[in-house]
């Protein structure tokens, strides 16, 4: 009997799990591996960024549509999904930034935070997890909440003194931080637009000097372009936050998987022996789990 192979991917708003490294579980789900992805909040206080959906209605019920948007999307990618029921702090802007809405995910104690991660990690028992890095990805304050209560998570599940309430200790074996938008990568498919004769949506990015990357610090890339369509149907699916004519979808699929076929991520924590770089969340895992 060969033990299932198992991933999860911490997510801070539902949408975000489609929009950072669907494509891989995608093809982790198709090659039979479990996946679950924890959603942090319910995205209450998301912007409505999809101008066919910025209607009353939708604003009054956004609570109940973000929810029915996450089960479409989990159901195009085939994975399992648990919310951990914190509430969304929605982005501040001005200057100075107001403060966070209170009782918000963003002003938790990440130790409390880590709570009922710790519990979903001791039930689910994930070989692998991924999260975002410490800047969030983006400088969203659930993002970084996110990034500090998986850290937390990862590191006090395993550990049988902490919270033996919350079930048997289980230590995953790998933590990756999603890659995401790394300067290569939209370097590679905006000259590729480029060179087909088409605009790229890269343009104003490119020129922003001020925009962290941390390509350097890419340790893995998971091949999964024959995904990348499973990807933005997942991501169409939350048509709130989505707009299905916007930037997102500027970049025609077969361009993507000709320049650039991977998503990509940082290795932060291993408890296993993988050389790097790697093409796989699962290396070093993989032969002992499956021989197990």
């Amino acid at each position: 009997m060969v033990e299932q192979l198992r991933l999860m991917t911490v997510h801070a708003h539902p949408d975000d799990e489609s929009s950072k490294g669907a494509a891989t579980m995608a093809r982790y789900v198709a090659e039979g591996v479990d996946v679950l992805v924890a959603t942090c909040t319910g995205g209450e206080r998301g912007s409505v960024l999809n101008p066919k959906m910025d209607r009353p209605e939708v604003w009054e019920n956004i609570a109940d549509i973000r929810r029915k948007e996450m089960d479409t999307a989990r159901e195009i990618l085939g994975v399992r999904q648990a919310w951990l029921g914190f509430v969304d702090s929605g982005l501040p802007e001005g200057d100075p930034l107001p403060p966070l809405p209170e009782g918000c995910f963003g002003l938790v104690d990440p130790a409390e935070g880590a709570l009922p991660l710790i519990k979903l990690i001791r039930e689910f028992r994930p070989h692998v997890m991924t999260t975002y890095d410490e800047n969030g990805g983006y400088p969203h304050p659930d993002h970084i909440m996110c990034h500090k209560v998986a850290v937390a998570a990862f590191e006090a599940a395993g550990d049988p003194e902490q919270h033996p309430e919350l079930g048997e200790p289980w230590q995953p074996l790998k933590l990756y931080y999603n890659g995401g938008w790394t300067r290569a990568r939209m370097l590679a498919l905006h000259e590729g637009m480029l060179a087909m004769g088409l605009e790229s949506p890269y343009t104003e990015w490119l020129q922003n000097e001020d925009r962290q990357d941390r390509g350097d610090k890419i340790t893995t890339r998971v091949e999964c372009g024959e995904y990348f369509e499973t990807r933005d149907n997942a991501l169409r699916a939350h048509a709130t936050q989505v707009d299905p004519d916007g930037f997102w979808f500027k970049v025609p699929l077969e361009l993507q998987q000709k320049v650039w076929p991977t998503e990509d991520y940082e290795l932060a924590r291993s408890l296993v022996d993988s050389p790097i770089p790697e093409s796989d969340l699962f290396a070093g895992i993989r032969e002992s789990v499956q021989a197990h």
